[in-house]
């Protein structure tokens, strides 16, 4: 095949489509073939936003190979090399920089030290932590250092002032309403985690028990987790342990009670709370979505009836994949039974309920174990499959919790059985990641239809075009449409 065709999604295109793709510049195309300018002597990608050369002087390659062998040197702009590598140097730098800050939050006074350690300036940092973290640099740094704090006032002997000077904060003041903003707890209450079989947590304010309760009753027979009012039940392990944690909610406080049959280690109480912050989502900030309020209709329409709203995440990211797995293209009903039958076959009984299974639990099934309960075939394999990649450890999804989300969606995208939507949703539903809309989803196409008075629903592009304005908080605001459909 000479220069002037290349092989696109199994099709050969000529010259003339080539040049077609090439002139529109989408980055769509990127990956699928280069361009060489040769009155220049460089190859670019498809989507490089440098100046249009003359047709004439444009040739095509498969491949970086075949672009070198004809004398051509990579983009500085595009950075081709980086594409094919998949390597982005400012996402690198910021990937390091934020390591770092995690590590010793103490040694980064403000926003700008982080602009430093990154290597780029304020307005860069923030554009960069928006896309690659989802939060603004100001919110990553409190959350750095609170996460440090809860480490030293858990497992060392520090007293509380000492903690939070320790990890940053400048303030008592400071460090106590973001501590309790963000865990629900004081840090005198974090250090006693474990001495009692019962904590008490903050709820956020206008927290509505009932949008946790519909997501614990998912399953109407509560094998793993149960809603009745105000009191919800789930059957989990932590530390390996079987466990039962009951949740009663009051006005403003949530008591938190952690059931075993034997002692539990202090660990366990501190996972127990994490599980407890995930479901209530004590890291979403619905107030800064609703601020955006007072300057756009449409979102005032949106959050209306709703303010408040958070969005309950997985008790852990192996029930999330489950989920998802078990959730492409289904309803939700069908999805639930294929998850019950799922933790009826392989999670362990805790009293009259049984907890998630591990992944080394659904690691040992057989596919033909999912099939006889509804599986289709390819859904056992995908299921399995990756349980037992995460055994083996060719599969990290708790690492991900603290890399960007640009790194996790590649990654996960790269795992057989998980699409689009099924990236999207686990990235919001799961890691908690602000700024995801799983678009193809069919509730969510349904709402967009309702809100904007469609004639039909959406089809993926302009999904994708109609969340645009909800962003940086498009997790949010998926919340907020699904619940429009019940309201």
């Amino acid at each position: 095949m000479g220069s002037n065709e290349r092989v696109v999604a199994g099709t050969t295109l000529v010259r003339d489509e080539l040049l077609e793709r090439f002139e529109r510049r989408d980055p769509a195309h990127n990956g699928e073939f280069l361009f060489g300018v040769l009155s220049t002597g460089i190859y670019c990608l498809p989507g490089c936003r440098a100046r249009m050369p003359r047709p004439e002087n444009v040739r095509f390659f498969a491949d970086e190979a075949a672009a070198r062998a004809a004398g051509l040197r990579p983009c500085k702009r595009c950075r081709p090399d980086d594409f094919y590598r998949r390597f982005d140097p400012d996402r690198e730098r910021l990937r390091a920089a934020v390591a770092e800050l995690r590590a010793r939050p103490e040694r980064f006074p403000d926003t700008a030290a982080l602009a430093r350690a990154a290597g780029v300036g304020a307005t860069k940092l923030n554009a960069l932590v928006r896309h690659h973290y989802h939060l603004t640099p100001a919110e990553l740094l409190v959350r750095a250092r609170v996460r440090r704090a809860q480490e030293r006032l858990f497992t060392g002997r520090a007293s509380v002032l000492a903690a939070g000077e320790a990890s940053g904060f400048e303030s008592a003041s400071a460090f106590h309403e973001n501590f309790r903003r963000l865990t629900g707890l004081t840090p005198a209450a974090c250090r006693g985690l474990g001495q009692q079989p019962a904590f008490r947590v903050a709820l956020p304010p206008r927290f509505d028990p009932a949008e946790l309760a519909d997501f614990f009753g998912r399953d109407p027979a509560g094998r793993t987790e149960r809603a009745a009012g105000r009191r919800l039940a789930k059957a989990l392990l932590l530390e390996g342990l079987p466990v039962r944690i009951e949740l009663a909610f009051g006005a403003e406080d949530l008591e938190v009670r952690v059931e075993a049959e034997h002692e539990l280690p202090r660990a366990a109480f501190r996972a127990a709370h994490a599980r407890v912050a995930r479901w209530l989502g004590l890291e979403s900030d619905p107030e800064a979505f609703e601020r955006r309020a007072a300057r756009s209709p449409e979102i005032a329409r949106l959050v209306r009836g709703g303010r408040g709203l958070r969005l309950p995440r997985s008790a852990d990211l192996f029930e999330g994949l489950v989920w998802v797995v078990v959730g492409a293209q289904v309803n939700v009903s069908f999805a639930s039974t294929c998850r019950a039958a799922l933790i009826e076959l392989a999670g362990t009984p805790v009293g009259d309920m049984r907890a998630h299974p591990t992944p080394a639990q659904v690691a040992r099934l057989d596919y033909a174990d999912l099939e006889r309960r509804q599986f289709s075939r390819r859904k056992a394999e995908y299921l399995i499959d990756a349980a037992r990649a995460l055994e083996a450890g060719t599969l990290d999804l708790e690492g991900g919790r603290d890399e960007p989300v640009t790194l996790v969606q590649e990654r996960l995208g790269a795992v057989r059985g998980l699409g689009p939507w099924s990236v999207q949703y686990l990235c919001m539903r799961s890691y908690g990641f602000e700024d995801c809309a799983p678009i193809g989803d069919v509730a969510l196409a349904e709402a967009l239809k309702r809100f904007f008075a469609l004639d039909e629903r959406p089809d993926a592009a302009e999904a994708a075009r109609l969340m645009e304005p909800f962003a940086p908080h498009r997790s949010l605001a998926t919340r907020h449409l699904w619940r429009s459909l019940s309201t």
